[in-house]
């Protein structure tokens, strides 16, 4: 049977046909599917029916997805982080310029003089007026990165060959982060450093509740005068009262954001985008067969990679069937469905165990299915929240 999946954004087809159409059914109505796809839709728990295995966001944020209780009902929640990575760092650049040039004032400045007809008289009109959008040029300026993920790391690379110096600040920086960062970024040892040392500073983390209104402000008043915020992350990040008083102080030179509000639009001192950091063919192609991948992965294999709510667990298929368990992460639940296997005298080939919070994920291969009436036993244990049986497959492997 055709695993269904419902996609409630218009995904790219790139991305959809990493999920061959002899095995999945693709549609934007489905009663019962297996698994939804989307983007920007904002879900809520009530429109996740009981069949839904699991979430993929084509894109790296999931505050549009109700995390918490997905995680209760067991099911993982996948993002695509790093796939529009690119899209963003080349937009910071062009921030990075609007906020030290002043491209958009000569842009508009041109745009007024529509009336001059002689080329002469508009040469010697510009040559007079240039000097009003001179700017700074970015080498030599220090730009500080606040978090060091997949896109901070490639717009510090980017500041550097622009011949920028680059201070970096993320406490949450995973191995994997660190190793692909440049060891000629500096790291600064708290937020009030890296704001005090910094020309500009641009903002790379997600909205959690541990970073809405990060920006506030102390942080202002410890920036240069001269400095310029660039929020190509998340509107929560950075508290607006705040902002708006430093802007209207000066202690705020200019702000650049994605991410457009009524307080903000009109202000000579901010440079505001229409939420377009990702939006570029290439990156949504990137995102939708990331997701799409990933779910594959998760739907035929058990394997999960990139879930926000769930461990990183991945086991190479060794044959056979492949039960997949979802519990709360206490003591004993893998030892009694273990033993529940032991009395059927299933083989256990292959398993893999791995935690994360308060969830725990097993997968475990046998030479055969267990029957329905012990997957039931397996699922009336205390502290389980699911159990999947997942055939043999020539799907995604890992």
């Amino acid at each position: 049977m055709a695993r269904r999946i419902l996609t409630l954004n218009q995904i790219s087809l790139k991305g959809l046909e990493r999920l061959p159409r002899d095995a999945y059914e693709i549609a934007s109505e489905f009663a019962h599917p297996d698994a939804i796809l989307l983007r920007s839709h904002r879900l809520q728990a009530a429109d996740i029916a009981d069949s839904v295995l699991a979430i993929a966001r084509a894109g790296a944020g999931v505050n549009n997805i109700p995390v918490a209780d997905c995680t209760q009902r067991g099911i993982p929640v996948f993002n695509s982080p790093g796939a529009n990575a690119n899209a963003v760092k080349e937009l910071v650049a062009a921030g990075l310029l609007l906020g030290s040039r002043g491209v958009v004032e000569g842009l508009e400045y041109v745009s007024g003089l529509a009336d001059i007809t002689d080329a002469a008289e508009l040469n010697k009109t510009l040559e007079a007026n240039k000097k009003h959008f001179k700017g700074n040029e970015l080498r030599g300026k220090t730009l500080g990165v606040v978090g060091l993920g997949a896109i901070g790391s490639l717009v510090a690379d980017m500041a550097l060959t622009l011949g920028m110096d680059v201070i970096g600040y993320d406490p949450a920086l995973s191995v994997e982060a660190a190793w692909r960062l440049s060891s000629q970024v500096r790291k600064a040892d708290s937020l009030t450093a890296l704001f005090s040392r910094s020309d500009y500073v641009t903002l790379h983390l997600p909205a959690l509740e541990s970073t809405r209104g990060l920006v506030n402000a102390e942080l202002f008043a410890a920036m240069p005068a001269h400095a310029c915020l660039l929020n190509f992350a998340r509107q929560e990040i950075v508290d607006e009262s705040a902002l708006l008083a430093a802007l209207d102080q000066g202690r705020l030179r200019k702000y650049i954001a994605d991410f457009p509000s009524p307080a903000l639009i009109g202000r000579k001192n901010a440079v505001l985008m229409p939420h377009i950091g990702a939006s570029t063919d290439e990156a949504e192609d990137n995102c939708a067969i990331m997701a799409a991948d990933q779910l594959r992965d998760f739907l035929e294999n058990g394997n999960i990679r990139n879930a926000v709510n769930f461990p990183t667990l991945q086991l190479e298929r060794a044959g056979g069937c492949r039960l997949a368990v979802t519990n709360t992460n206490v003591p004993k639940i893998l030892g009694s469905v273990l033993s529940i296997l032991a009395e059927l005298n299933i083989n256990v080939v292959d398993m893999l165990n791995k935690s994360r919070d308060n969830i725990a994920y097993n997968l475990i291969d046998m030479d055969i299915c267990p029957a329905e009436s012990s997957l039931a036993s397996m699922r009336a244990l205390e502290g389980v929240i699911n159990v999947r049986v997942i055939p043999p497959c020539h799907g995604v492997q890992s």
